[in-house]
């Protein structure tokens, strides 16, 4: 086997797990770097914190409303006060930074940095060792039980490109007007149905539910699974309002979307698309296709609800922050 075809399998086998030790030492690169960025810049600061009995590699973000404690700090002392309103003074945040016993780091940032180091520049399907190291990362960082295989079904690719999709009509008679408001509309309506019909057969028959499901909806290229023709009527019930777990590689932004239509065209170059409202949560107002990773989420008793997913954030004790 070539050196370099060695060192890809070697470094695959590295990332079958993601465990605390990983984000441990990935935390402890990533704060040593913000010590020696932040001393460089802000020598004078530095040089006055020690003077008060605070180390900067000490000062830490522990509450919603200390963020970036040492970056704050420096902008309080080089900013006159009087221009500074809901902010607390610099005596308050010291104290704060003092009595701080842990180290919480955003979890989307942890998600953002894994991601740009486990993924290849351009999409391609995964390795099944990718795959597992990757819903490792989801379980921890999301808490949600994203797979890639889930009951032996798996979409050609998990790692590809999203691209904007309509709106779709729910019921007979259904309107653009009847969507929302202001951005959700931008999209229109999509002038054909969806690969499953309407949502509901009338108007008094929309669930809140399903409501919800053409609000948060995905599509998914199930016409070129190698064994739809095969297996059509059990793949297209299978998939019909399939949750998915939709991570945007680029920003770590997260939703929990459901499988409405079948699509998009490889000529494209897309592989997936999303509602309005899944876009718009993806990337904002502007965003139209971009990569994301697709995993079926694996909740048999409807507990995850859909739309944006919330970040765990890592908090390390203070026992190994010392060894940092």
């Amino acid at each position: 086997m070539p050196k370099t075809a060695r060192k890809k399998t070697k470094k695959i086998k590295k990332r079958k797990r993601v465990t605390s030790e990983q984000l441990r030492r990935k935390l402890k690169l990533k704060h040593l770097k913000s010590k020696q960025s932040f001393s460089k810049k802000h020598s004078h600061v530095e040089k006055y914190l020690k003077g008060k009995g605070v180390e900067v590699a000490k000062i830490r973000k522990h509450s919603a409303k200390v963020i970036g404690a040492s970056v704050l700090t420096g902008a309080l002392l080089a900013t006159p006060q009087s221009k500074i309103k809901g902010l607390p003074d610099i005596g308050s945040i010291i104290e704060e930074a003092k009595d701080a016993g842990s180290l919480v780091v955003s979890g989307k940032e942890v998600m953002v940095d894994t991601l740009s180091e486990a993924l290849p520049d351009k999409t391609r399907p995964l390795s099944r060792e990718e795959e597992k190291y990757l819903e490792q990362l989801f379980s921890n960082l999301l808490n949600v039980p994203a797979k890639a295989t889930l009951e032996g079904e798996h979409l050609n690719t998990t790692y590809g490109r999203i691209g904007a999709e309509q709106h779709l009509r729910r019921y007979p008679g259904d309107t653009l007007l009847q969507h929302g408001e202001g951005i959700a509309l931008k999209e229109g309506m999509a002038p054909g149905l969806g690969a499953w019909g309407y949502f509901a057969s009338n108007k008094n028959d929309l669930t809140p539910s399903l409501e919800e499901t053409e609000k948060w909806y995905a599509v998914v290229q199930t016409l070129y699974l190698p064994d739809w023709d095969i297996r059509q009527p059990h793949l297209k019930n299978w998939y019909k309002h399939r949750k998915m777990l939709i991570v945007n590689t680029d920003n770590g932004n997260a939703v929990v979307a459901s499988i409405a239509d079948s699509g998009p065209a490889a000529w494209t170059g897309k592989h997936y698309g999303g509602s309005p409202e899944v876009m718009y949560y993806l990337g904002g107002a502007r965003y139209k296709k971009g990569p994301v990773i697709m995993f079926f989420v694996d909740d048999p008793e409807n507990k995850i609800p859909l739309g944006p997913v919330d970040y765990n954030n890592i908090r390390l004790p203070a026992s190994q922050l010392e060894s940092i």
